[in-house]
Formats: structure tokens, sequence, C-alpha cells
């Protein structure tokens, strides 16, 4: 059902619009720099593509499937946040496309297991270059996993596939398009593609290398490099030596998808020369015009007030570990969410105070909605056909901003503003007196929300009950007792009697059970368990602890 309702929302708004005028992707036409729009599925949505720095229509080779390949880490040291906001961005792509518009996507993913980090670091720690790479690795995994990032189809080590990528050398060299010294290094002649280099700019700097006195031109770049002593190597017909660092990706995406790949994504930083390199040797071993039809690239992560990228190199940089001691998986993820995939992002105090806050409203309204279904929370009359209204406009709102090259800024300012006008209608008072209750246009907004935190790979907001049931059925009874034990201790605590003054006053002797009932809520409140006073009523529900009651002071300071 959710995923026939957008389908219909795209093909009413974009139309059937498959291209059948343009050649195919591999097609042998010279085309130089021109980027040719593909045949076959259009899937309704629209893209930023790099190779025209601009929005296309994404046109995907077969109907539902996205072939998708992404470089992945090189694995000599722990990963930091600026990985993971790619990864995490782009994985926020990948759950769009399939959990919203139904594609399934094939991912594959290198892991860069052999290179001059790699063999520098092992030199450091007098360890194998080989256990640094599995060590990092699988780190590397692990905080993958616990920012909730799907995994690839494949992760694809560069070391198990250098068979392969000496023969697609081979391949390049007999094309004509790549050219091997007498020292035993190859290199890819740039000069032999003419104007079909410079797809993503930078084309005229040079990429100085070590030992490249034998290049032909300063572009070239290195395919193969010779073997330096006591450095790892393997056999090939130029001697032994070890891949180059652009050519793994090149080979390893083609064993997997052959001639053709949809997407390619990663770092803005890798457009050039990584990527540019890639298509150069990728179309000269295909010999096609256009291997890959749509490149994304995500901006970069800055501590706030740099104006430089987080990176290894900078020594700027938290660790994935370090930054999942003090914030969740979910927070991160918000983070991400805030901000367009493509724009550079600022990383700071308040930028995650942002993000939490924005999840507290979300589980704060979770929480009152409930309260409300289940009759604990007394409200003036509910404007429920207002609601149902917002509902379908806010449906349609995120489905098209996620359909225009994946706006999650858009759909989640869509979202908070179906919250707020929820919160507007659960306002709570002493006593509805039998006043008409709508109950399913609450149901119906929060199992809409859920679903969509779910395709950001947002964990849902468990109610209470289910968080208490997960640790123990009779947790949940003790809970509801104790908080109907101190509902009636406050009501009676709050019982005013008459003065002489005819003005209604609390009995002296009663305070201190106020106080108490007070200090119960703060003090469990730091455990876990928020109570929440309602008029003449109190619930309940699960927090982290200090890090939800923190968001709650956070919000209690920020405007809403």
């Amino acid at each position: 059902m959710w995923r026939s309702t957008v389908k219909s929302f795209l093909w009413r708004t974009e139309g059937l619009n498959i291209i059948n005028n343009f050649h195919g992707s591999c097609s042998r036409g010279a085309c130089e720099r021109t980027w040719v729009m593909p045949s076959g599925f259009d899937t309704g949505l629209k893209t930023f593509n790099s190779l025209t720095k601009q929005k296309e229509p994404l046109i995907l080779a077969r109907e539902g499937i996205a072939t998708w390949y992404s470089c992945g880490p090189t694995v000599y040291d722990h990963a930091h946040l600026g990985h993971a906001c790619s990864y995490v961005r782009f994985d926020v792509l990948q759950r769009i496309l399939s959990r919203l518009f139904g594609i399934t996507v094939i991912h594959a993913m290198v892991i860069t297991d052999i290179d001059d980090k790699i063999i520098k670091r092992g030199w450091e720690e007098n360890i194998s270059p080989t256990i640094i790479a599995r060590m990092y690795e699988e780190e590397f995994k692990k905080d993958m996993m616990s920012l909730k990032v799907i995994p690839p189809a494949a992760y694809i080590r560069v070391t198990e596939n250098v068979p392969q990528i000496v023969a697609f050398i081979q391949r390049i060299i007999e094309h004509g398009k790549a050219y091997a010294t007498k020292e035993g290094d190859v290199y890819f002649d740039i000069q032999a593609i003419g104007q079909r280099y410079g797809k993503f700019g930078g084309a005229v700097d040079s990429q100085e290398e070590s030992g490249s006195s034998g290049k032909k031109d300063v572009r070239d770049f290195a395919l193969w490099k010779r073997a330096k002593p006591h450095q790892p190597y393997w056999e090939s017909p130029w001697g032994p030596g070890r891949p180059g660092w652009h050519i793994e990706c090149s080979t390893i995406a083609s064993s997997v998808f052959g001639s053709q790949l949809d997407i390619h994504s990663g770092g803005v930083d890798l457009a050039f020369p990584h990527h540019e390199n890639e298509v150069a040797q990728s179309e000269a071993y295909h010999q096609c015009d256009q291997w890959s039809n749509y490149f994304l690239h995500s901006g970069h992560l800055h501590l706030k007030g740099s104006a430089e990228k987080m990176s290894k190199s900078l020594k700027n940089y938290i660790t994935i570990k370090d930054f999942l001691q003090s914030h969740s998986a979910n927070e991160f993820r918000m983070f991400c969410l805030l901000t367009k995939y493509r724009s550079a992002i600022d990383y700071s105090n308040s930028s995650m105070s942002e993000a939490r806050i924005s999840l507290a409203t979300i589980s704060n309204f979770f929480s009152d909605a409930q309260s409300y279904m289940k009759g604990q929370l007394q409200c003036l009359p509910v404007q429920d056909a207002f609601l149902w209204e917002r509902l379908a406009q806010t449906k349609a709102h995120v489905t098209a901003a996620l359909a225009d090259d994946f706006d999650t800024p858009r759909a989640m300012s869509a979202i908070m503003d179906l919250v707020y006008h929820g919160n507007c209608q659960l306002q709570p008072i002493s006593s509805s007196a039998g006043a008409d209750r709508s109950p399913a246009v609450f149901g119906a907004m929060t199992a809409y929300i859920r679903d969509i935190l779910d395709v950001f790979g947002i964990e849902p907001f468990h109610s209470k009950e289910t968080e208490v049931m997960s640790h123990s059925g009779s947790l949940q009874a003790v809970v509801d007792q104790l908080t109907q034990f101190r509902s009636e201790v406050r009501a009676f605590a709050l019982a005013q009697q008459t003065t002489t003054s005819k003005k209604p006053a609390l009995y002296p002797e009663r305070i201190p059970l106020l106080k108490a009932s007070d200090d119960l809520r703060n003090n469990l409140a730091p455990l876990g368990v928020l109570i929440k006073d309602r008029g003449a009523t109190s619930t309940w529900e699960l927090t982290k602890g200090k890090e939800d009651q923190k968001s709650q002071d956070e919000m209690q300071q920020t405007p809403v």
C-alpha cells in the first residue's frame, strides 16, 4: 500500500517518461564530455548528477533495480565522523530508493587493504600491513553497524582481486590507452583519450607520484606501481608490484556490474582525481562513451569555525567510536538529515543539540498522542478534520521533497510541521467533562511518522509498554502502580480548603507530601522514567535517562 501510493504520486507528477531516443550508456559514438541521458526505466525522481552539474531524471537500466558502487575506506586507522557523514548520507539515499520508492539497490563497496598509508602504519607499529588492514576493516564494519548503515551486498577487498586488476590493466594497454615503463610501472595515457578527460574539472593539474619520471604527460597516473624494497608485491607481466589507487575501483566495479553502472557515489573530494581517473580507465577498458550514468557526491563535514574538512591528515577528527560514547546513532542520523546530502555540514554542540531537540520533540508527541489515545490525557475537542488534511498534505510534501534530489531537510520540515499541529491539539486540561474524542487521527499521524523515520534509518520510538515488556512484564505493573499511588497522594496534597478570607488555599500540613511527589518525579527522570503531571492525572514514559533529560531541558530553553 505504501509503495503503490508513492508510485501513483510519481506517475501523476512526472508521467511515464522513458527516454527512447538516446544511445545506451556504452554506445560507440564519440561524445567527448557530453553526458547522454540513459535509456531504460524512469523512476520519476530527479538527482543532482556531478557529470552534468545539474539535476537530471534518474533513469535506471533495469526496472526496479539500481546498481550502485561506492568507494570504501582505506583501512589504516579509526574511521571518523567525516567518513560517517558520507556513509550515513548515502545510506539514507539508498533507503529512500528502496523503502519509499520500491527500487532494489544492489550496492558494492571496495575495501582498500593495500596502500602506502597501510604500509607506513605497519612499519610504525611493527605489524604486518595485512594485520593492520584486517583490524581496521573489522572496526569500520562495526562502526557502520553502530550507525545503522545497511551493509552493501558485498564488501570487496583489493588484495583478493589483484589478478583481475592485472587483467584489467592489460586490456587497457591493448586498447592503446596505457603504457609500461622500463622500470616496471604502468601509466594511463591521458593524451590517448584527448578531450574526453576532464568530466569533473581539474584536468590540467598534474598528478605527482613517487617514481614518476617515466611519464609521457604530467597528468598520467599509475595503474601499476613497481615493487619497492620491503613492501608487499604481486607478480605481473611488468614485474613485481602492486595496483595503483584508481584502478582498483574500476576493476572491482566492472567485475560486479559489467560495462554499465547506474550510480557511483563518494565524498566530493574524490571527484578529482579519483573518480575522473576511474571514468577514464573504465571507458578505455569497455571502449564505451559512458560507463557510470550518475555520480553523486556528498559534502564535507567541518568542525564549526574551520574551513577545512575533517580528516586524518589534518588531525582534526573525532572517531565514530568516541562520538558514540556521548551520542546516539539516531542523533547523528538526524544531524545528517537536517542538511542536504550535497552540502557541507558544520559539526558543533549546537548542531547536535538541534538534532537531539528534533528527536525529543517527536518522541514527546508520540508519548502525548499515545496518552490521548488511551484516555489518559484530557484535552479540548480535537479538530480532527484539520489534522486529517494536514496529514495528507504532509505525505504529499514529503514524497515530493524526497523525489527531488533526496531533499531530506524539506521532508523533515514537513514532518516537524505535522508534529507542531498535532501538539497544538494536545493541550491538557483538568477535566474534559465527556467531550468528543478523536484518537484515530493521532494513530494515523504517529504511524506515518514512524514509517518515514524507519525509511531514514532512525529507530522507531517504542511505546513504554513495549520497552518495559522487553525487560520484564512485571515492571510495567510496578511503574503503573507507583504512578497511580503518586497521583493519589498528589491529588490529596493539592486539595484546597476555604480560609477565613474565603480564598482557597492548600492545607499547610500536606505541603510536604506535594514536595515529596515532585522529588519522586525528579529523581526518577535521570533513571529513565519520565512522569508527566496532566491536571488531575499523571502519565509516564521510558527515556534514556540523563541524555533524554538533557533534551527535555534544551527544549524548554528553545522556542518550538
